[in-house]
């Protein structure tokens, strides 16, 4: 009597494939790495320099050294910390007003009068000029002036 060839179940068939289809990904996926070539000029950015902390901050943040009291502050000279933006002078009434930044914050508009800070009152602009003065009748004591555009030549 003939034998008849024995018949393969699928799940023998199946896993063969899935064995030699791995295979095949995995030559395909290391052939691939081993031709990669890195892209010219791709260097890798250089780290950020460390910056040393600042020991006085800290610990006056973490309450081991005392903060100083807000009116002990280090008084910074009032001219270097106002500047003069612009200003309008009322040439008949003696009015006017300024613009004036205090600590590079953004400028803000004083009538001749108001009080820029704490003893200081805007007394009255000339031409490019704003005098400040502890009240509107005494002594200016700080004048600030409009700088010059580039060039230094002073507009008429």
């Amino acid at each position: 009597k003939p034998i008849a060839p024995a018949r393969t179940p699928w799940g023998l068939r199946l896993a063969t494939f899935a064995l030699w289809a791995l295979a095949g990904a995995s030559l395909v996926y290391w052939g691939l790495r081993l031709l990669d070539k890195p892209l010219p000029g791709a260097a890798p950015a250089p780290a950020p320099a460390a910056s040393a902390p600042d020991a006085l901050a800290l610990g006056r943040l973490l309450g081991v050294v005392p903060a100083p009291p807000p009116g002990a502050q280090a008084a910074a000279p009032v001219q270097g910390r106002m500047a003069l933006v612009g200003l309008l002078a009322g040439r008949e009434s003696g009015g006017g007003a300024a613009l004036i930044s205090i600590d590079g914050l953004p400028a803000k508009p004083f009538r001749v009068g108001a009080t820029v800070e704490s003893g200081l009152v805007l007394q009255n602009v000339t031409g490019r000029e704003a005098h400040l003065g502890p009240a509107p009748g005494a002594a200016s004591t700080v004048t600030l002036a409009i700088p010059l555009p580039p060039g230094g030549v002073q507009p008429q």
